[in-house]
């Protein structure tokens, strides 16, 4: 892990070296990870059905239609370039989920699909580049059939289907017209069924292809599916760039992911974290409990350290219940970014590992930044429940200025995953006649791969050995910034009623023991905490009644 936190450049090694990266099936936040890895398995689904959990993606058309991609085809790409490639910009954690784990099933889904593509590469050049007349005829009649369609999931519509079928008719009538002979003639004959040919191979190529995305699209919904290899990950030799890209890459994320930095984003609360949805302050003068002497020096960090050590006991009770499970906690780097943030900072300076600040500066800023400019520090305890879609997280922060003391508690909570990502694979179907009872109706299961997405597929095949083109070309997928994969997509935790009530009884235990914390540090360094007794068992009696609220709007 030191290793990893050392992640700023390139110049270090990554440890422990070559592997065949595995997704974790026991972190305890594997449903949500599978839900969001899911989509790039997706088959026949239009990309700008990721607009519906978050408005702020976008669709980038290209310059043909018929070399659009589907959702799987653009998320696979997008997460690759976001998350992956080099020079990016820096990522929100993903609290409650596995991004590691998303990234590695982007990149199974693409093997998958390459394999696809480099067999009907092939059969693109027999019976694509050997009848290329043929082809741009049958190209040409696709293109214009879904140019007049327009979207995806419209029909041309009757006057668009005569037309199109005129035009298919004239162009036969031309072929066979044409004045040839020969072998010329037999060749001119073939150009236009010859594409029909590969078009069926191509059809069953495409079918298996389907079958086994949906395949992995079901199971990873249905809490199977095993980790994602990515053995195009593991160098095959020392002058194997892009495996080591991919290592790196990969490591760089896992590094990224521990980063103590979060930051705040005004009403939208913290990044990763979700909204502030409540707070409450303890704030009393500090005075010595006997006249005759000061009060022992102390500083911030020891009140926030002695909390650290006090909630590390929370999942302890005097009776045997199920009570909390263990909880993250966390001494957080906060950074102010403001509403509508386009993007976040990685940590920088001297005091720096990785992706990380380091010990001693986590403890200066928790002692000299309290006022003013700059970043501030908070003790996060956080829960992760209901397997990663609930994400609870209670923040404390420390400061002293003048005689005043003040301990101040803040609510967060992130919800669960957009039902979008719940949704599995429909099974294509029709009703048709009972051939021994035809006054009875029964359905007919339709083939995962129609006959306009196979010559979508094997137009764009070709193509997939030059991204940088096919982007421009068919178009791509712009995901939200400032872009984390689990806050991204999350909606409000209020409409769950167990959700709701996980997130409220949370508060009175963490809000007792950072204040009996406090407590036992200020008595020992000889301050009066009668005050702060009575203060606390004020508070202790307002979280009683803790609702949700909009606490970061301040009533105004």
């Amino acid at each position: 892990m030191d290793d990893l936190k050392r992640s700023a450049g390139v110049e270090f090694d990554f440890a422990p070296g070559a592997q065949i990266p595995l997704s974790a099936a026991d972190s305890g936040r594997t449903g949500v990870s599978s839900a969001i890895a899911s989509v790039a398995y997706r088959e026949g689904v239009a990309p700008a059905d990721i607009c519906e959990p978050n408005a702020k993606a976008k669709v980038n058309g290209g310059r043909f239609s018929l070399l659009e991609p589907n959702l799987g085809e653009a998320f696979t790409r997008a997460i690759e370039v976001r998350m992956l490639a080099d020079g990016r910009k820096p990522i929100v954690q993903s609290f409650g989920a596995e991004p590691q784990t998303v990234v590695e099933h982007s990149l199974a889904a693409k093997r998958i699909r390459k394999q696809r593509d480099r067999q009907l590469t092939a059969i693109m050049i027999v019976f694509g580049l050997l009848f290329l007349p043929g082809v741009l005829i049958w190209l040409g009649l696709f293109q214009l059939r879904r140019t007049i369609a327009g979207a995806q999931d419209r029909r041309a519509g009757a006057f668009g289907m005569a037309g199109l079928v005129l035009v298919a008719a004239l162009i036969v009538l031309m072929v066979l017209r044409l004045p040839v002979d020969g072998v010329l003639q037999i060749y001119v004959w073939a150009a236009l069924p010859a594409p029909i040919i590969g078009w069926y191979l191509a059809k069953q190529i495409c079918e298996r292809t389907a079958k086994n995305l949906r395949a992995h699209w079901s199971e990873l919904l249905g809490g199977g599916g095993g980790g994602a290899q990515i053995p195009e990950a593991v160098p095959q030799n020392p002058n194997d760039a892009e495996a080591e890209r991919l290592r790196v890459g990969l490591a760089k994320l896992a590094a990224e992911q521990s980063s103590n930095l979060i930051h705040y984003a005004g009403t939208d609360g913290i990044l990763g974290m979700g909204v502030r949805w409540a707070s409450w302050q303890l704030a009393e003068e500090l005075r010595p409990k006997d006249a005759k002497r000061d009060i022992d020096p102390f500083r911030a960090w020891d009140v926030a350290r002695a909390m650290h050590d006090q909630l590390r006991m929370l999942e302890r009770g005097p009776l045997h219940t199920g009570g909390f499970p263990t909880p993250s906690i966390t001494h957080w780097v906060v950074r102010h970014v403001g509403n509508g943030a386009g993007a976040v900072s990685r940590p920088e300076g001297p005091n720096t590992e990785g992706f990380s600040f380091s010990n001693i500066e986590v403890q200066r800023i928790c002692n000299e930044q309290q006022f003013d400019k700059g970043d501030r520090h908070y003790l996060g305890v956080q829960f992760v429940l209901w397997d990663g879609e609930l994400v609870i997280t209670m923040m404390i922060t420390v400061t002293v200025l003048h005689h005043t003391l003040r301990i101040e508690v803040t609510a967060h909570a992130l919800g669960p995953l957009h039902g979008f990502f719940r949704k599995g694979p429909d099974t294509k179907k029709k009703k048709i006649r009972s051939a021994g009872k035809p006054w009875k109706m029964v359905e007919q299961p339709l083939p995962y791969v129609d006959a306009k997405e196979v010559v979508r597929l094997a137009a764009r095949a070709p193509l997939t050995w030059f991204p940088a083109r096919l982007d421009k070309y068919g178009g791509t997928l712009s995901l939200p910034e400032p872009f984390g994969l689990r806050h991204t997509w999350a909606t409000a935790p209020w409409k769950h009623r167990f959700m709701m009530d996980d997130a409220l009884r949370a508060v009175t235990p963490v809000l007792r023991v950072a204040h009996a914390a406090a407590m036992r540090v200020l008595d020992e360094h000889g301050v009066d905490v009668s005050a702060f007794e009575s203060r606390s068992q004020a508070l202790s009696g307002q979280v009683q009644t803790a609702e949700p609220r909009k606490a970061d709007e301040y009533n105004m």
